[in-house]
């Protein structure tokens, strides 16, 4: 897995937690990794984007970012109201595809869900994916409503003949609603996908050595790391099967 595409079911949804946490695991098996923006929106040029965030919890990888836009809206809309000349599938894939070959690792990570669009052209993280041949790691929510979006995402990849790796839990709560324990089982169903990983509630506001330590123990040995959906799931929704 020399690539991995990593895309959110919506916004705000713990993509780049996500991110840092396979970032930090793979660091800790001893791979080398570099992370690719491929378009930061709602950042100005001096401020540090979600590259830079994931750098700053996961330890020392190499940051890429190929466009930055200072609204925070869709690639391709910030563009155009930016006057700024668009990012555009190939270039994703150039991009990454370069990084591999210096990298055990190279992680993609989208802007907002699997189909916003990156260029007038209707260009996605999707469309670089293909041309990557890259899996797609879904990010979703823990609650209410991520059934269908995650469907949704899992159906279109499956159209376009991509391979999703799987779906890892942005957002844990520390203390899950019926919804989200009900959720565990029923994800991967709705999915056709294994679960990969549960991210925590507040993770991001660890400490990077905390983070570090602990991103292992989130993700599933696919990942890099140790963590088990059926305890998971055994443990933290015994009253929802």
């Amino acid at each position: 897995m020399p690539v991995l595409v990593i895309t959110g079911t919506g916004t705000e949804v713990g993509k780049t937690v996500v991110t840092a946490a396979v970032a930090a695991t793979a660091l800790a098996a001893g791979r080398s990794v570099a992370v690719l923006k491929a378009a930061q929106t709602g950042v100005r040029p001096d401020e540090p984007g979600d590259a830079a965030e994931v750098a700053r919890l996961a330890g020392p990888v190499t940051t890429a970012e190929i466009a930055r836009y200072p609204e925070p809206l869709a690639p391709a809309t910030a563009a155009r109201r930016a006057g700024r000349a668009p990012v555009h599938p190939h270039e994703v894939a150039e991009a990454a595809a370069k990084l591999a070959t210096e990298h055990d690792l190279v992680l993609v990570e989208g802007a907002g869900g699997l189909l916003v669009r990156f260029d007038a052209a209707g260009g996605t993280l999707a469309d670089a994916a293909r041309l990557l041949s890259a899996p797609v790691l879904v990010v979703a929510p823990a609650g209410l409503g991520t059934l269908n979006t995650t469907e949704l995402t899992a159906r279109e990849l499956r159209c376009r003949g991509l391979d999703l790796a799987g779906i890892v839990i942005g957002s844990w709560p520390a203390v899950p609603d019926l919804a989200a324990r009900c959720n565990l089982a029923d994800l991967p169903d709705v999915a056709g996908a294994p679960l990969l990983g549960s991210v925590p509630a507040g993770a991001g506001g660890l400490s990077p050595a905390d983070f570090r330590a602990s991103a292992p123990h989130w993700l599933a040995p696919r990942l890099d790391g140790t963590w088990d959906a059926e305890a998971f799931r055994v443990r933290e929704a015994p009253r929802a099967s």
